[in-house]
């Protein structure tokens, strides 16, 4: 029989093969992950498992301090989540692939990506993303978004489909290259059999999603390719593509870090799922889902 996804106090001692009384002293030290609702305790059975795997790290828990930074991919809600939270997070976004090389390199605790592989059809796969060798990796989900195509208010080149991005005269708006939503539009293109090199690309790349969408405010290029909260941050028109999967990487132990425990706990609550509606675009259903375990 299978277990459920939150446990109670005397299916967790069973799980851990621990006596009661000593779930509860633990959960009076703080050390193991639960919820208490209605003032009843709950466990939620893949934070258990992280729990105890980060306990069977060996020499891995001894390396050289890694520095509190947050780096990957730019995500509205992801920033302000970690500046209300006081999560005590740096935050480096430059891009997906910038912050799978600063993960590996243990120069960032933590990094979002949303980086699309059309052989596999899968977001942020470890082994195309070079991250295999990472034995105590884990990919938390954040949130699911959706991208689609930014354009100016009143859409005026009445665009309505990927394929008339390629009309004469249309500027296009494009993140650096190592940007999780540059692979997605590559990968588009080559599925509309759009041939990238005659389109009338912006002259310069833009590092953020509210900057490619600011660049299409401003009137620097007429459409691109990014997520709908950062079309209605500018008050931009909006088509949807495709919805995309947004994680959060890091090393098993670093899941347990103070800094990473406050922001998924802030991430929990009310006024949190408050502001991912009203900035639009996202299901947070999933938020805290452990997605891969190495």
């Amino acid at each position: 029989m299978s277990l459920p996804d939150y446990l109670t106090t005397a299916e967790a001692a069973e799980y851990l093969r621990l006596k009661e009384r000593k779930v509860y002293d633990l959960v009076g030290q703080g050390v193991i992950p639960c919820v208490r609702v209605t003032g009843k305790l709950l466990f939620p059975r893949q934070r258990i498992d992280l729990w105890l795997m980060n306990h069977l790290e060996g020499d891995e828990g001894v390396s050289a301090p890694t520095p509190p930074v947050l780096v990957g991919s730019q995500d509205p809600l992801l920033e302000w989540a970690v500046k209300e939270s006081n999560a005590e997070l740096a935050m480096l976004c430059q891009g997906s692939g910038d912050g799978v090389q600063r993960l590996v390199d243990g120069r960032a605790m933590v990094a979002g990506m949303h980086i699309w592989h059309a052989q596999t059809e899968r977001y942020n796969d470890p082994v195309t993303l070079g991250l295999s060798g990472m034995r105590d990796l884990v990919l938390i989900r954040w949130a699911k978004r959706r991208q689609g195509l930014l354009l100016a208010p009143d859409n005026p080149h009445g665009i309505v489909q990927l394929e008339d991005i390629a009309r004469s005269g249309l500027r296009l708006a494009h993140r650096q290259p190592e940007a999780g939503v540059s692979h997605l539009l590559q990968s588009l293109l080559a599925s509309y059999r759009i041939d990238g090199s005659q389109l009338a690309w912006a002259a310069h790349p833009s590092l953020s999603e509210d900057d490619l969408a600011l660049a299409i405010r401003q009137g620097e290029a007429d459409v691109g390719v990014g997520i709908e909260a950062a079309a209605r941050r500018q008050g931009l028109a909006f088509i949807p593509l495709q919805q995309e999967h947004f994680d959060l990487a890091m090393r098993r132990r670093h899941y347990f870090e103070p800094a990473m425990q406050r922001l998924l706990a802030f991430a929990g609550s009310e006024r949190f799922a408050h502001r991912a509606e009203t900035l639009g675009g996202y299901d947070v259903s999933e938020l805290g889902k452990v997605v891969y375990n190495a």
